[in-house]
């Protein structure tokens, strides 16, 4: 499947399938096509919605986390969608935490993976080189546990993001925002059942990071995939599906009885 973007007023966003709703939300250097597995598998028997986030055109003074989490309000209003699956990596699941804490009725469960809010040793703070693309196809594989999952097409990617100033700007706000903003006293408060899906190479938010979320969310569930980095709905899809899709069907089954 293609992923076919839409454009409704100010929104761009990913629209697949019928049924629950699933909320995607991607990193700050990740795209839509991050979550391709996952829409490709869960769209037969669900909505699977991604919304691109402003990370590089929201004005500079909103640029962090809680103005992302102010946008997913909005297009959560906008489409009119209740009773979400939230699905978050790296900076998305931040987001993710953020929006569960002031929406709680909103959020039915919650999918972490790679997620910050805790700690992570992210390459936001001390981007870019700009011009340097060598440094960042070494930053790019850094995220992975193979580097070849970093394809050309996603260095590129990433390599023109930095030699914009007004993108790289926002980026820098936005990965300090994210490391000022802890949330380790907020998340006990989250009781929605949470899925933790870590890979156990995760050199940005280590295993260390993933234990620490599960300890404090006392409803969560850890799982790890080996050899996989920061991503693994992008190294390990099927991995991954495998994972969220008995997570969705046991916690459907324990909201039923």
């Amino acid at each position: 499947m293609d992923l076919q973007i839409r454009q409704e007023g100010e929104f761009q966003y990913i629209d697949e399938g019928q049924g629950e709703v699933l909320l995607l939300l991607h990193g700050l250097f990740g795209a839509l096509s991050n979550w391709k597995g996952v829409v490709d598998h869960f769209s037969k028997n669900y909505r699977v919605v991604i919304p691109l986030m402003p990370i590089y055109e929201m004005a500079l003074h909103k640029a962090g986390v809680p103005g992302l989490m102010n946008f997913v309000e909005d297009f959560v209003k906008f489409k009119k969608l209740d009773n979400l699956t939230l699905l978050g990596n790296s900076l998305g699941g931040h987001v993710a935490l953020v929006y569960t804490l002031n929406n709680p009725a909103k959020v039915k469960r919650l999918v972490l993976t790679g997620s910050s809010g805790l700690f992570e040793d992210s390459m936001g703070g001390s981007f870019p080189k700009r011009g340097n693309y060598e440094y960042v196809k070494e930053r790019v594989g850094y995220t992975f546990y193979s580097p070849e999952t970093a394809t050309k097409e996603l260095v590129d990617e990433v390599f023109n993001i930095t030699n914009s100033n007004a993108k790289c700007l926002r980026i820098i706000a936005i990965a300090k925002s994210a490391q000022r903003h802890n949330m380790a006293k907020d998340i006990t408060n989250i009781k929605v059942p949470t899925l933790l899906i870590w890979g156990l190479n995760d050199t940005i938010t280590p295993p260390l990071v993933a234990h620490e979320f599960n300890r404090l969310m006392t409803n969560s569930e850890l799982y790890f995939i080996d050899k996989c980095g920061h991503a693994p709905m992008m190294e390990h899809p099927e991995k991954f599906n495998s994972i969220l899709e008995k997570f969705l069907s046991k916690t459907t089954v324990e909201q039923t009885t």
